[in-house]
């Protein structure tokens, strides 16, 4: 991403959320269009795959706090005005180079700064806010020696209804770029490139925008490392980066939801010139359970009984997720759709105790009768003949 394009994107449109979105409305957000533009549901829709990525970028942003705040700072100083050329001209136009605030860059500028550090000078600050976002250093001659951070890779896992309550170690195959085995990361198979002539090792370059400012772009001869194979390796074509395969246990953790994207930090791809690794997002997909279901840390089940048990009251046996049946007491009149509570019988919440059961009470109406328990019910209806229990019902509809 350049930083042009940084600075010009607004994450928060692209999530559908407000500057001062808290990070629950950040996270609703994002898992309401992540399900309506993922891959899998538009399968060939070329459109949705990038509406997916803009998604998916605005959250590792916005998403992150630190990664808020440095973006907000970088919005509000160059989206906002922070910094104007003056009209063509005058006394305050200015040629303005953002690499220069990436550290490294002249110690006066043509209107008229001081040394770095100095009055009208930037130091650092400028560059801390961009190198955490872009995971770059300054670009000043000594750029191209500096450690690179691996990139980030997303990816998916589907896990059954138990796995999820409880948690689970799965394999995940991941591919990803790391340094180039064959010319151990420099890219040239003698092990020894050249500073880059086009970017003299900052490995960006500055092009006009119009305005009298100047903005910073990756270098395209060398590809932003700042070092170019005089003799290419035939592996990664001079890159210094290929493609590699690896299997990782991965764990879980118990209580994870549908569409939950869980951070697993430093097991991203490696980075370059002792650089950290990048972080692995993965994506978790639940399967529904045929018996039971899931209300936040709480686990739902519907459990029939029959109309004497619902009526006269008694004792159900209830079956609970990988435990031992629960015996709860159902008391006398008991009206269908009522639930109780199995307290600790349910989800693992992060702090390690469990949600509770919600077991819903629906009475069976037996599809066929046997002659003895028919007249049972035609003597209980001639007892009851006289309750109408509806008439309650037409007497507010009157009063209404």
């Amino acid at each position: 991403m350049s930083t042009k394009d940084f600075i010009e994107k607004d994450y928060y449109k692209v999530l559908g959320v407000p500057k001062d979105a808290t990070e629950a409305e950040i996270k609703k957000a994002y898992r309401k269009l992540a399900r309506e533009f993922h891959p899998d549901a538009n399968k060939g829709n070329a459109r949705a795959e990038e509406r997916f990525k803009e998604i998916s970028e605005a959250n590792d942003i916005l998403g992150d706090p630190k990664k808020r705040k440095e973006y907000d700072e970088a919005r509000t100083l160059f989206g906002n005005g922070g910094f104007r050329p003056g009209p063509a001209g005058s006394g305050g136009s200015f040629n303005f180079d953002l690499g220069d605030l990436f550290g490294g860059g002249p110690q006066g500028g043509a209107g008229g700064g001081g040394p770095q550090g100095g009055a009208g000078g930037f130091g650092g600050g400028i560059g801390d806010v961009f190198g955490g976002l872009f995971n770059r250093g300054g670009a000043g001659p000594g750029a191209r020696t500096q450690p690179r951070r691996g990139q980030d890779i997303d990816t998916e896992v589907t896990l059954s209804f138990t796995e999820a309550v409880d948690g689970a170690t799965v394999p995940l195959r991941m591919t990803s770029q790391s340094p180039c085995k064959a010319c151990s990361g420099t890219g040239d198979k003698n092990g020894t490139p050249r500073v880059c002539p086009t970017c003299v090792g900052t490995g960006q370059v500055a092009r006009g925008s119009g305005g009298g400012f100047s903005l910073t772009d990756p270098c395209p001869d060398c590809k932003g490392r700042g070092l170019i194979a005089e003799h290419a390796c035939a592996v990664c074509s001079g890159s210094g980066r290929a493609k590699s395969s690896r299997t990782m246990q991965v764990r879980i953790p118990a209580g994870v939801s549908d569409s939950q994207r869980i951070r697993l930090r430093g097991k991203g791809a490696p980075g370059e010139r002792g650089g950290p690794s990048g972080d692995l997002y993965v994506t978790v997909h639940v399967d529904t359970h045929p018996v039971f279901g899931r209300k936040g840390d709480n686990l739902t089940v519907t459990v029939p009984v029959t109309f004497t048990e619902a009526a006269l009251g008694g004792e159900v046996r209830v079956p609970t997720l990988g435990g031992p049946p629960v015996t709860l007491k159902l008391p006398p009149g008991t009206p269908n759709g009522r639930t109780m509570r199995a307290r600790g019988k349910g989800a693992v919440r992060k702090d390690g105790s469990r949600g509770d059961l919600l077991v819903t009470v629906e009475v069976s109406v037996p599809a066929d009768l046997t002659g003895k328990a028919r007249d049972a019910l035609e003597a209980y209806r001639e007892a009851t003949a006289e309750e109408d229990p509806r008439a309650e019902l037409f007497q507010a509809a009157k009063g209404a």
